[in-house]
């Protein structure tokens, strides 16, 4: 049985893989590529910033389960990394990539996250009820 953990990271990877499905469309079929390509660049960095933040969590929380120790950290340097990466790349690449969709792209990580605590929320009270 998945913990409530895994259920929730479950949850916002699917829910980030489908707003990629969006922006990877309408970069296709959109009279706005260079917008969509901001957000596709800046949403998959997200993705991997997500990803690397709910493996390292869930590393964290094992070792401290299992030692008592708090070993390592959570990536925050990769991260960070991988955002001045994209930041870089979109502004070398300016034709291709919008610097202001990227941002919002960045962001989306974090707007899933929330998204999904407060379905949460909301479907708890109303199970409670």
């Amino acid at each position: 049985m998945m913990s409530e953990y895994d259920l929730m990271v479950t949850r916002q990877r699917k829910w980030m893989l489908f707003l990629l499905a969006i922006i990877v469309i309408g970069a296709g079929f959109s009279p706005y590529p260079r917008i969509f390509n901001g957000l596709l660049l800046g949403s998959a960095v997200s993705f991997y910033n997500l990803w690397l933040l709910q493996h390292k969590t869930k590393a964290l929380g094992k070792a401290v389960v299992e030692t008592g120790k708090v070993r390592g950290g959570l990536g925050t340097f990769s991260r960070l990394a991988a955002t001045m990466l994209s930041v870089l790349i979109a502004l070398r690449f300016n034709e291709t990539f919008h610097i202001i969709a990227l941002v919002f792209g960045l962001v989306s990580s974090y707007i899933i996250i929330g998204i999904d605590v407060t379905f949460r929320i909301i479907f708890q009270r109303k199970n409670i009820k």
